[in-house]
C-alpha cells in the first residue's frame, strides 16, 4: 500500500510528547515512533505540543504527525513538538490576580481533554521528572503511558544509557580540548562547569576524555587540600596550567554546595536550581595557589546541536520500541537499553531511584590511573 494511502486510512491514534529540558535526539525518537506506528501498525501519531501543557489548555494543542513532517528531523537538535520543565499538571504554576504564583492541580482537566482527544495512550519522552508525572497520571487517572528515557545527565535507572548524554559529553569534551591551549599559553587554571544535577556522569566522561587534571562530582565529596596539592605538584613538574572539570551539583565533604536564587515564577514547582559552583571553585583555587584562574560555564551548549551517531541510533531504536509497546497495549513500561538489546522495564521501577556515578566504576578507576584527582585523597602523581 502506498504511503499516502496508509496515512489516509489510519483510525487508531496514539499521542507523543517531549517533556523536561531539551536534549539532542528528541526528534530522532519522534521520527522512529512515527515511522513504526504508521508503517507497521497503521496507527495515526498525534504530537502533544509543549509537553503536558498541550493537553491542559483549552483548546488543546495537538499536532497530527506523518511521514512528511518528520522527514529531515533525524539530525536536528531540539524538538519539533516543543518542551517545558514547568508543566507538572499536579502542580501547575498559575498567576493569581494579585501577581502571586499558585500551584494548581490541573490533572483532572488533562484527563478530560485526553478522553475527548480519542487517543489510546501517550508515549512520553523525558527524564525522571517527566516520567514521574507520566507514572502518576497512569496510576491516578488511568491514562495509558509508555516512557522513553531522555536526559543528558544519564541518571535514569534501569537503562545502560539515555540518549542525549553522548552528545553532551562530546560537546563538553570539545570545549575542554580548546581550553587546553589557552590555559597553557597563559599558565592558568581553567575551571569548566558542566551540567548533570546530582549526578556526575557528564563531568567524569568529558573530564576523562578531555584530559582534565581534576574532576569534582556529587558522588565523591571533595576536600580542597588534595585539589590544591594536585595543581601545585603539576607546577613542580613544569606544568604551569591545570584543567578542573566540576559538575554543577558537586559538593565538599562538609556538604557545601552552590545554588542560585530563584524568582517566584522559577520557584513554583521546581527543585533547587544548581549553578555557580564553577566560580566558587575558581576563587578558592586562585587564592590557595596564587594562580590566575578562569571559569567557563558550558550551560545550555550541552543541550544543543546535532545528536551524535550513537544518540541518533539509540533514539531511533527507543522510538520504534516505544511504538511497539503502545500499539500492543503494553502500557506502564519504559523502553531501556540493556546492551545489546532494547527492552522494556516497569515505568515505576525506572523512577524509584536516580542512577549516580559509581565511585568504583571503570571510568573512575581509569581516571585515577592516569593521575586525575577527585579531591578525596592526596594526589600522589602529577
Amino acid at each position: 500500500m502506498a504511503e499516502e494511502s496508509i496515512e489516509h486510512s489510519l483510525q487508531r491514534k496514539i499521542g507523543i510528547l517531549t517533556g523536561g529540558g531539551d536534549c539532542p535526539g528528541l526528534n530522532a525518537v519522534i521520527r522512529g515512533a512515527v515511522h513504526r506506528l504508521i508503517r507497521h501498525y497503521q496507527i495515526r501519531p498525534v504530537g502533544i505540543e509543549d509537553a503536558f501543557n498541550g493537553l491542559m489548555e483549552s483548546p488543546t494543542r495537538l499536532k497530527v504527525l506523518n511521514l512528511g513532517n518528520v522527514s529531515g528531523i533525524l539530525s536536528m537538535g531540539g524538538t519539533i513538538l516543543g518542551t517545558t520543565n514547568h508543566g507538572d499538571p499536579f502542580g501547575f504554576p498559575v498567576q493569581q490576580k494579585d501577581g502571586t504564583i499558585q500551584l494548581t492541580d490541573l490533572s483532572e482537566k488533562l484527563k478530560k481533554n485526553f478522553d475527548l482527544s480519542g487517543l489510546e495512550g501517550l508515549i512520553c519522552i523525558g527524564g525522571d521528572g517527566t516520567l514521574s508525572i507520566a507514572e502518576r497520571l497512569s496510576r491516578e487517572h488511568q491514562i495509558p503511558m509508555v516512557g522513553v528515557p531522555k536526559t543528558i545527565d544519564n541518571d535514569v535507572s534501569q537503562t545502560d544509557w539515555t540518549f542525549g548524554h553522548h552528545t553532551a559529553v562530546q560537546t563538553a569534551t570539545n570545549c575542554i580540548d580548546m581550553l587546553h591551549s589557552t590555559a597553557e599559553a597563559h599558565d592558568r587554571i581553567m575551571v569548566v562547569e558542566v551540567m548533570g544535577r546530582d549526578a556526575g556522569h557528564i563531568a567524569v566522561a568529558a573530564g576523562l576524555a578531555g584530559g582534565a587534571d581534576v574532576i569534582l562530582i556529587p558522588e565523591i565529596p571533595f576536600q580542597w587540600e588534595p585539589v590544591v596539592q594536585k595543581i601545585k605538584r603539576r607546577k613542580q613538574y613544569g606544568r604551569h596550567f591545570s584543567i578542573v572539570v566540576v559538575a554543577e551539583g558537586a559538593k565538599t565533604q562538609d556538604g557545601s554546595s552552590i545554588t542560585q536564587t530563584l524568582s517566584p515564577e522559577q520557584q513554583a514547582g521546581r527543585k533547587v536550581k544548581l549553578g555557580g559552583i564553577g566560580q566558587w571553585v575558581a576563587e578558592k583555587l586562585s587564592a590557595a595557589t596564587e594562580m590566575e584562574t578562569r571559569v567557563t560555564v558550558l550551560g545550555h551548549l550541552q543541550r544543543g546541536g546535532s545528536p551524535t551517531a550513537f544518540d541518533r541510533m539509540l533514539a531511533t531504536a527507543f522510538g520504534a520500541k516505544a511504538a511497539d509497546l503502545a500499539a500492543n497495549g503494553d502500557w506502564g513500561r519504559m523502553v531501556a537499553l540493556k546492551t545489546p538489546q532494547v527492552v522494556s522495564v516497569p515505568l515505576l521501577e525506572s523512577i524509584r531511584t536516580p542512577r549516580p556515578v559509581e565511585p568504583s566504576s571503570a571510568w573512575i578507576q581509569a581516571a585515577r590511573s592516569v593521575g586525575i584527582s577527585f579531591g578525596d585523597a592526596p594526589t600522589i602523581v602529577a
